[in-house]
C-alpha cells in the first residue's frame, strides 16, 4: 500500500520530517519499506526566483544575444546573457541562478558563471520547457506584473512536494 504525506495532512496535523513520519508508521505496526519524494516539478524550481529585467541591450559580439541586468531582490543586480528574441527591459521573468540544476527529461544542466563572446552571465532567463512547466521554447516566460522580484519560483508558481511510504 502507499501513502502520501499530503493525504495524511487532511485526517491530521503531522509536523515532523518525512523520516520521523516514517519511524512513527513503523512503531505503530504499518512497516514502512520504502519513501520517495514526488515533486510537481523535478528539481522543484530550486534555485529558481523572480525576477525584474531592468536593462536590455544588444550583445556587442553578437548578432542574436541580448546583455540584460536583473534585479533578483538582492543587493546588485545580476548580469546576464539572454538569446531569447522576447526579451526587454521592465520584464518580470524567471532567473535561474548560479549553481541551479535544471531538468528537461533525463538531462540535467547546472548553471555556471560563463563569459560568453567576452561578457560575463550570471545566470539565465528561462522559458518554461527549460523550468519544466511547459513545452514552449518560443522565447522566455514573461510573468504578470504583480510577480515580486526575489520571490522563490517554487512559492510563485505554488509548486507542491510530497512524499510517498510504501
Amino acid at each position: 500500500m502507499k501513502i502520501s504525506t499530503a493525504w495524511l495532512k487532511e485526517y491530521i496535523d503531522i509536523d515532523m520530517s518525512p523520516e520521523e513520519l516514517g519511524d512513527v508508521l513503523t512503531n505503530i505496526g504499518l512497516e514502512v519499506e520504502g519513501m520517495e519524494v514526488f515533486e510537481s516539478v523535478k528539481g522543484g524550481l530550486e534555485g529558481c526566483v523572480i525576477g525584474q529585467v531592468k536593462t536590455c541591450r544588444k550583445h556587442p559580439n553578437a548578432d542574436k544575444l541580448s546583455l540584460c541586468t536583473v534585479d533578483i531582490g538582492g543587493d546588485e543586480n545580476l548580469n546576464i546573457i539572454c538569446g531569447a528574441p522576447n526579451v526587454r527591459g521592465g520584464q518580470k521573468v524567471v532567473v535561474a541562478t548560479l549553481g541551479t540544476t535544471l531538468y528537461q527529461g533525463e538531462n540535467s544542466l547546472t548553471l555556471k558563471k560563463v563569459k560568453i563572446r567576452g561578457e560575463v552571465s550570471e545566470g539565465m532567463i528561462c522559458a518554461e520547457d527549460e523550468i519544466g512547466l511547459g513545452d514552449t521554447h518560443k522565447g522566455i516566460m514573461v510573468l504578470d506584473d504583480s510577480a515580486e522580484p526575489g520571490t522563490p519560483a517554487r512559492e510563485y508558481f505554488k509548486l507542491s512536494t510530497d512524499t510517498i511510504y510504501e
